[in-house]
This record gives C-alpha cells, structure tokens and sequence, in this order.
C-alpha cells in the first residue's frame, strides 16, 4: 500500500476515537426504553389520521368520492382533501409530480385521496374504508418492458462512456450480450413511517417525522402550508430503520400531520399501518440490464455496452440521482477500454421508487459482475482470475465518466481475502463435489466492491454541527445528521470526546432538530460520519483554540505545550483538570460555543458534459460466499461467507463490522428471497411479512467471518476513515455469483439465464433453461 501523508491526529495515540464503543443507544434498545415518536407521550387531546385510498384503480380518474359516511363515522373530527391544502399541493423532493392528496387522477395503486383525522388511530382507520368512489380504471403499465414499448418515462435517457464502441467490439476476439432481470427491493425498516404535528403560535408548527433528511421536512412543509420555512421546526431523535426509504418519503406524512394539526388546531399524529406502508411508499428501482461485451482470448474486456431500464414509478422523485449512480457504478472494480453506459428512467403506474442503501449503485455493480462472471463460463477460466485480470490498475485507472482512480486497494485487498478464505482450495473440492453430485451443486464467488463515496449531486455535501461546552465540563452536540440505527451519533460523539479529551460519557448526544443547524443534507450517500463529524471536529477546534490563547496567557505557556487528553487540560509540565479551566474561561468571557461548518473538497460534477470527480475518495471491499443449489427443488443454502472491508483507519470497529455485516444480509436478502410482485392490474401483491420474506437467523451460515482491511484513507477524511454505510450491500453478490457458479456446473460453457431475486422459482427457471442446453 501506498505511503499517504498524515496529520498529528494520525500520529499521537487516541483514547476515544478507534474504539470499540457500544452503540450510544444499545441498552435503550434492548431494554425496549429507547423513545421513538410512537413512544413519545400524547400532548392531550392528540388526533389521529389514516389515509384513505381506492382500492380499485391504479391508472384511472376518480370523479367523485362520496365521503359522507366516513365523515359520519363514529371518532371522526375531519376529513382531509386536496382542496385543503393551503399552499402547493405536492411533496416532491425533486421536479414535482406527488401530490400530497390526489385530486382526480390516480396514478398508482395505494395513491392517498384523502386523510381521516380521528380521535383514536383504530376510528380512522375504519373510517377511511368508508368512502365510495365513482370514476373510471384504465389500463396501468406496469413493467419497465412495458413502459419501454409505450415510450413513458420521468426523466430524459442519459448515457457518457469514451472510445469507438463498435470498432472496438467488431475488433474483438470474442463476443457475447446477454440480459437480465434485477429486481426491487422493499425497505422493511422496523419502524413505519410515522410523524407527529403540534401547532404553535403565530402559524407556528413542531414536527416530529421519522426521517432521515429534517431539513426537506421542514422546507416542504412549510411550502405545503403556505409559511415561511422559519415557521416550521423538524425533529427526529432517532429512526427504527431507514435505509433510505425515509429520504424523501418521510415527508408525504409529516405533511399530513402537519396540515391536519393546521386545519383542527390540535396535535395530530399519523402512523401507516405496514400494508399501507409497503402499497404508498418507494422501492429500490427494479431495472431490466442488457449488455453487450468484446473481449479477448484471456478474458480481459476490449469494449462494454451498457443499457438498464429503470422502473421508476409513477413520478420522478429521486430517480436521477439513483439512476445516475447505477450508471456510475456499472464498472465496479473493472477497467472498460471502449465504453458505453446508458439508463432509460421509465415511467410505469406504480408507487415511485426511491433511495435505497446504495442508491442504485447496487444495480450497477451486480451488473459488472455478471459480466465477468459470463466471461468466465465462455472462456473456462477460474472467475476470481477474469475479475483480477480486469481490475483497475497502473495505466488502466479511469472510469467511463472520467474519474481517474487513485486509491486503489484491490488488488492487495482480494488478494488477502483470497488467502484468508482459503479459495483455491475450496474452488478444487467444489468441482469434485459437483463431479460426483447430480442434484445437489455447489458454487463459490469472490467479488469485490468499488464504492464512490459523495452526493452526486455537489451541493448536498456539506453539514454542520452545534457545539456547547457547559461550565462543568459538560458537551452539548448538535449536527444536521440523523440516527437510524447506524452508530452516527456514537461516531460523532467519539470524535467530539476525543477533540476535548474527555470521556465519551461526558458527551450528551442531542435530538436532530432544524431549530439548532439549518440546511442539513439528508443523511444518506454514506457520508454521514464524514460530513457531521468534521463540521463537529470544526466546531470543537474552535473552541479548543480560544480556550489555548486564555490558557497560554493565564500561565504564560506557549500554545504548543498545551494539549487536552485524559479530562484534564496539559500545560507545559502540569496539568488542570479540563472542567477547571472551563470554569476559568467562562470566568474571563471566553465563548464556548461553535457552530462548525464543512463541506467536502475536490468533488465537481458537470452532468451536462459528462466529466469531473463526483466523488471524494472510493471505499472498497470483498466478500467469498460458497453456496449449495438443489437442482431438483431450487432451494438454496448459503454454507460460508468471509468479508474483508476497507474502512480506512475505522472510527469504531465495532459499529463498523455490525454496518458491514448487516449490509451483507439486506444485500443477499435482495438477492435471494426478497421478490416484489405487481399484478397485471398495477396491484402489489407481497405487501406484508406473509408474502414478502427478507432473511432470517436462520438464512445467515454459521461460518460467517468479517475483518477490516488495514488501510487508510488518502484524503482528508475525519481522522482518515472511510464511509460504511452502503457500499458492504454489494459485498452479496458473491452470493448470487455463487449461485450462478452452482447452476453454471450443470453444463460447462453455457451461460444461466439467472434473474435477481434468486429464489427457488428463478433458480428452477435457470435450471431448466440449462437442462434443455444439455439435451
């Protein structure tokens, strides 16, 4: 590994940060005592909203709804419509197209028309099954393939790639194209969507919303209510799971609550019941890929021809972005020669998909690995070696949309795995397993990650944080990032103890709140940690270098000999306690608050053009998964999964294994059993826990080892680590290579037609479609 510069921070030794602290709220979670909004006790005289919807049409006109024995109906204070909402009707978070309320035309099945607002949750939600709706069903299109046919999309096709596709794959050696199916992905966060209202003064309104983005609650609130954003104050504590799905879909529902506590003048509160949750809100775009590949005699891609067809929904919502990082991240941790990549963002009358964990560089990187994994069934060499024989590497080092690729770990980091799991060896008693197996067939994959870590969307990294040191001694931190259950706090938290050098206990954790940092960016992209905790770091360094001249003149002590660790501040040769020279600080008028601001360096981004460095550094990873197919039945079983993730100098390696392995199973859930299913009538029909199967404990092989790649981050990052967040979702698709190895050994050099989610039924298709090739 390259030698990289590093700061003091690097060098002296650390007494809070690179720990392995327990989460800030492990034991509030796992003695129930952890408030989330529905815990957060009623001001009295709170009401209750479900909405209400037409459970008939998922393309069509309504043209009338006869309200009048819901508003008849036992509990119930108001009914809400379109025609009440005072300002914009419409809670996009990007072009518009999502109206609060429908208001005639129905564009999806699970659409809201209107809102009960009830004196008990259990009276609205019957009475929202009251009404009576006259109006007229079309026909909905509802596949990407379909809306393809139709020419319907949400956004304009984008493409960038380099080089003369088809010279260079005429020229090539070999050839081949192939298609697949990638599917969507429900979030399942544990927690619903949930938000609370209560009027203030003035037109004042407090929202509690279970998001992860405060600051576009609080802007299209106000926008809905027609105030000014000032008059609107967001907050969340913490979420029970996000994932995403609370970026921008949390908002439809605190702007509800909102508009119902406006239009009563009463606290109102709405939570979705989990079928209405599944029907209302976003998905991961589920996307048709197609590619068309030129290579050589060694199996080292010559030219590449990406295309994927996105289902986006009925609307635009975050589907430039999600597609734009699917494009970004269709070259994984290869080096395409002469590239094409291009994405067609349907429209079809379905919810409208959102962010999800990756935000859709999953779809992408699972894209680059059938490919190596189909140029590897075509030429008979080992996977693991086509992939290696592609990475990125001297000379070989910039991506299709112009980034060169200077942080390069993967070929030092494969490698370790590779060793590490014992590959080799386990490839060679696979192919005598299956050698002497008819039925049951075992496969193994190492695949590797390349993640860019940034918003592609430049001016969204950036964050600040409040910081307050009270005169015991005592911190008060703030930041515009939000707590899902991820450790962001806890990170932040380390980094704040360890700037003042005090314990971590003297650190108190505070709600996410729009009142104390404005214009947060939402807390996604993986970069929570690095923006929250360097605008904290900030924050803390101000402080600490008013408080370094007081003590330099109050002892007359040169600046350099005074330091902070331990709890007590160190002054040439002695040391007062930290709390101590607080006291004399405050005493001397010296300010102890700072509100620290960051935004991240080097990134630019013309989409116009196509060029420029969208993202601030790669994180990077690997996984080996060995799987067993029963051919008879498509049953699969996952036997061992070994990881090895780059997390840089890790801020805390317990929180970091606990992102990386619980990435791993929502990945292999999305790649194994998690299947969404739409009928022909525009109807989701796996809308609950019934139809709809993520992983169990029982899904997860006891042979299950996870270690971190002992690197660090070239870049400035906070204290030289790197993001975690999503980018080990991708390390799963060693499982479904895997999977695709066991199915491939069926008939040598033929190609499964394997679609995502591997179930038994697309683990059976494939199977079959092998067979009929032996035959």
């Amino acid at each position: 590994m390259s030698a990289v510069e590093t700061r003091p921070e690097d060098e002296r030794p650390l007494s809070v940060v690179r720990q392995p602290l327990p989460h800030d709220s492990a034991e509030l979670h796992v003695t129930g005592r952890a408030v989330y909004i529905d815990d957060m006790r009623e001001p009295a005289g709170t009401l209750h909203l479900a909405p209400g919807w037409c459970p008939n049409i998922a393309k069509g006109v309504i043209r009338d709804v006869d309200l009048t024995r819901v508003r008849a109906a036992p509990g119930v204070v108001a009914v809400i419509t379109a025609k009440d909402v005072p300002g914009v009707n419409d809670c996009s978070p990007s072009i518009g197209g999502d109206p609060v309320l429908a208001d005639g035309e129905i564009e999806f099945w699970g659409q809201v028309v209107f809102c009960v607002v009830a004196e008990t949750r259990d009276q609205a939600r019957r009475a929202a099954r009251l009404a009576l709706y006259e109006g007229e069903a079309g026909t909905p299109i509802v596949t990407a393939e379909a809306a393809k046919a139709a020419g319907t999309t949400v956004l304009p096709e984008y493409r960038f790639g380099r080089g003369e596709l088809g010279r260079a794959y005429g020229n090539a050696q070999r050839r081949t194209e192939g298609r697949f199916v990638i599917g969507g992905q429900e979030h399942f966060y544990l927690e619903s969507q949930i938000a609370m209202a209560i009027p203030g003064e003035a037109g004042d309104v407090h929202v509690w919303s279970s998001t992860q983005h405060p600051t576009e609650v609080q802007h299209i609130v106000a926008k809905v209510l027609g105030i000014p954003d000032a008059a609107v104050t967001a907050e969340v504590r913490r979420m029970g799971g996000g994932f995403g799905g609370k970026e921008s879909q949390a908002t439809q529902w605190a702007c509800l609550a909102a508009l119902a506590a406006k239009v009563t003048g009463r606290p109102c509160k709405i939570r979705l019941d989990r079928d209405d949750d599944f029907v209302m809100t976003g998905k991961r775009h589920d996307m048709v890929a197609d590619f068309r590949v030129g290579f050589d005699g060694e199996g080292r891609l010559l030219s590449a021809d990406m295309h994927f067809l996105s289902r986006c929904g009925y609307s635009a919502d975050l589907s430039l972005g999600v597609n734009d990082r699917t494009m970004f991240h269709a070259d994984n941790a290869y080096y395409y020669p002469t590239v094409q990549i291009r994405s067609e963002r349907l429209k079809t009358n379905t919810v409208s998909n959102t962010a999800f964990r990756g935000f859709g560089g999953p779809q992408g990187v699972l894209a680059a690995e059938r490919m190596m994994d189909t140029i590897a069934v075509l030429t008979g060499f080992d996977p693991l070696e086509v992939r290696k024989r592609n990475f990125y590497g001297p000379g070989r080092d910039v991506t299709p949309y112009g980034m060169k690729v200077e942080d390069n770990v993967l070929a030092e980091l494969v490698g370790e795995l590779e060793k590490s799991s014992d590959y080799l060896r386990r490839r060679q008693e696979i192919r005598a397993f299956n050698g002497r197996n008819r039925i049951l067939k075992r496969g193994i994959a190492l695949t590797p990650v390349k993640f860019g870590i940034s918003f592609t969307l430049i001016h969204l990294n950036q964050a600040g944080a409040l910081v307050h040191v009270y005169t015991d001694g005592s911190v008060h931190l703030n930041h515009g990032g939000t707590e899902m259950g991820q450790g962001l706090f806890t990170k932040v938290a380390q980094v704040v103890a360890e700037e003042f050098g005090i314990g971590f206990d003297r650190v108190r954790i505070t709600a996410t709140t729009t009142a104390k940092v404005p214009n947060s960016s939402p807390t996604a992209a993986s970069s929570g940690t690095d923006l929250n905790g360097m605008a904290a770091q900030i924050a803390c360094r101000e402080i600490k270098g008013r408080m370094i001249d007081f003590v330099a003149q109050e002892y007359g002590t040169p600046p350099e000999q005074i330091d902070f660790r331990d709890g007590q501040v160190i002054i040439g040769n002695g040391s007062v306690p930290f709390a101590e020279i607080v006291k004399k600080c405050y005493t001397a008028r010296v300010q102890l608050s700072s509100a620290g601001y960051y935004s991240t360096p080097k990134i630019t981004w013309n989409r116009d053009k196509a060029e420029g460095r969208p993202f601030y550094y790669f994180a990077y990873g690997a996984a080996c998964s060995e799987v067993v197919v029963d051919t008879m039945t498509g049953e699969m079983k996952v036997e061992r999964v070994d990881l090895l993730h780059d997390c840089g100098r890790s801020l805390n390696p317990a929180l970091d294994i606990g992102q990386i392995e619980g990435g791993f199973v929502q990945g292999m859930g999305w790649l194994t059993t998690e299947e969404l299913v739409f009928d022909d009538k525009g109807r989701l029909r796996t809308h609950a826990p019934s139809t709809y199967k993520i992983p169990c404990c029982s899904d997860v092989p006891d042979a299950f080892t996870t270690k971190l790649f002992d690197g660090v981050n070239r870049e400035e990052s906070i204290y030289r680590s790197k993001a975690v967040g999503e980018p080990p979702l991708m390390l799963a698709c060693s499982v479904f290579s895997a999977i695709f190895d066991a199915i491939a050994s069926l008939k040598p050099g033929v190609v499964p037609p394997l679609d995502a989610p591997a179930t038994p039924e697309a683990i059976m298709r494939a199977v079959t479609a092998m067979r009929r090739a032996e035959g």
